[in-house]
């Protein structure tokens, strides 16, 4: 059976973006992640060793989001990548990435991409 861990509306400044003043004055940056894992045994074992220690999964994020990118789309795969390397259990995954006050030429609160992959 699997379940879901999510972690919701992380905030971040970082300086991603197209456009060089984007990746010179920076933006805030919201991410909601879910990741899909049997965590069934902590119903009898009260341990972190079954499950996803979303302590780590928030430090994954992190440290992908301090790493500029041009693209939303470019930073939701890093991050799905992190994730598949670091934790063998997670079976799948879901990423929103938003970017607040995106420079459209309009009024936009905020611009949100998400991807949703199984392992492979």
């Amino acid at each position: 059976m699997l379940n879901k861990i999510t972690l919701e509306q992380i905030e971040f400044f970082a300086y991603h973006g197209v456009f060089e003043e984007e990746q010179k004055i920076g933006n805030r940056y919201s991410v909601d992640i879910t990741v899909f894992v049997d965590f069934s045994a902590t119903e009898t074992e009260d341990s972190i060793k079954n499950t996803v220690n979303y302590g780590k999964l928030y430090e994954i994020v992190k440290e992908q989001m301090m790493i500029p990118s041009k693209l939303l789309e470019h930073i939701a795969y890093k991050i799905k990548n992190k994730v598949f390397e670091s934790f063998a259990e997670v079976e799948g995954v879901e990423i929103k990435v938003s970017k607040f006050n995106p420079p459209i030429g309009g009024n936009c609160q905020r611009a949100t991409v998400s991807l949703q992959e199984n392992r492979k």
